[in-house]
């Protein structure tokens, strides 16, 4: 595992066909094992002009599993074990807004979430933690990826608030109404918990969220159909891929910790005693939350 001060290791969670990039090098797939199971697939190691990559399917390759069986706390937990520093995740999701349209790029900064059959936490009895997620994405990371999108002359909006339904679904009408009153920016299945988890194992988290419809409220537009989605999806892939490939040389130079805080979120998050906490749920934290439990 890379210790977050040393040049970063960037993972990237999306769609299979994300993985598919011209010029990267000695490509491996690898097995992660996780004491919490069975990630979504293997990994696939990489290097991009020298920069380490990590890529995991987060559907497994051929999207396989849906939103509600993803094993989040495998995948995160298999990345942090893989050296990953800093995650980009990327996702399909429906737009909330007139201004949003198909083929936008949303760098999230916020979420919402209405999930309910996920395990959303590495912190279990005999070991008890609470991180802060006021601030659920690292600005360093967004700010990069956002930067790279618009050289790339990719729409893209820096900042939104991110709706994660449980799925697999899509949404009511009447639902789709309600979180555009809250002011939700885009709605998706896939950002919750993963965010949280990869705040607790203390890794940087960008969220571009690819916008492929406009849910079911729009007047002017048919109801979300697979069809739809995959026509834009396919099309959002192709920017995806010109996104990872730009901005990794920009989170190369990083030499430091993030200073947003994200690789030191565990610094006042323990609140179990050290006499009561339970050695086998400590041992299954040992790479999340290896830095804070050493000694």
């Amino acid at each position: 595992m890379s210790e977050p001060g040393t040049p970063p290791v960037i993972g990237i969670i999306g769609g299979s066909g994300i993985y598919d990039i011209e010029g990267l090098d000695r490509v491996a797939w690898k097995t992660v094992d996780s004491p919490y199971g069975a990630p979504s697939d293997q990994l696939l190691f990489a290097e991009l002009d020298g920069q380490r990559l990590v890529f995991l399917p987060r559907h497994g390759r051929g999207h396989r599993i849906p939103p509600s069986e993803i094993n989040f706390r495998a995948n995160i937990d298999a990345l942090k074990r893989a050296g990953v520093t800093e995650i980009l995740s990327l996702s399909a999701v429906g737009s909330l807004k007139e201004e949003l349209p198909p083929g936008t790029f949303v760098i999230v900064d916020q979420f919402i979430d209405r999930t309910f059959a996920r395990v959303k936490s590495f912190f279990e009895t005999g070991m008890v933690g609470h991180v802060s997620m006021a601030d659920p994405t690292c600005r360093r990371l967004g700010g990069h990826v956002a930067a790279a999108a618009r050289k790339l002359d990719i729409p893209v909006v820096h900042g939104g608030t991110y709706l994660v339904m449980e799925g697999p679904q899509f949404s009511t009408r009447a639902e789709s109404e309600l979180y555009r009153s809250w002011g939700c920016d885009v709605i998706g299945m896939t950002n919750m918990p993963e965010a949280k988890l990869a705040r607790e194992a203390e890794i940087c988290y960008a969220s571009v969220a690819m916008v492929t419809d406009f849910d079911c409220w729009h007047p002017h537009h048919e109801n979300v159909t697979v069809d739809a989605v995959i026509k834009v999806l396919l099309a959002n892939a192709d920017k995806g891929r010109s996104l990872v490939k730009a901005v990794a040389p920009m989170l190369s130079a990083r030499g430091e910790r993030c200073h947003a805080g994200c690789h030191t979120a565990l610094d006042s998050a323990l609140i179990t005693a050290p006499d009561r906490r339970d050695p086998q749920v400590l041992a299954r934290l040992s790479a999340v939350a290896g830095r804070v439990l050493k000694g």
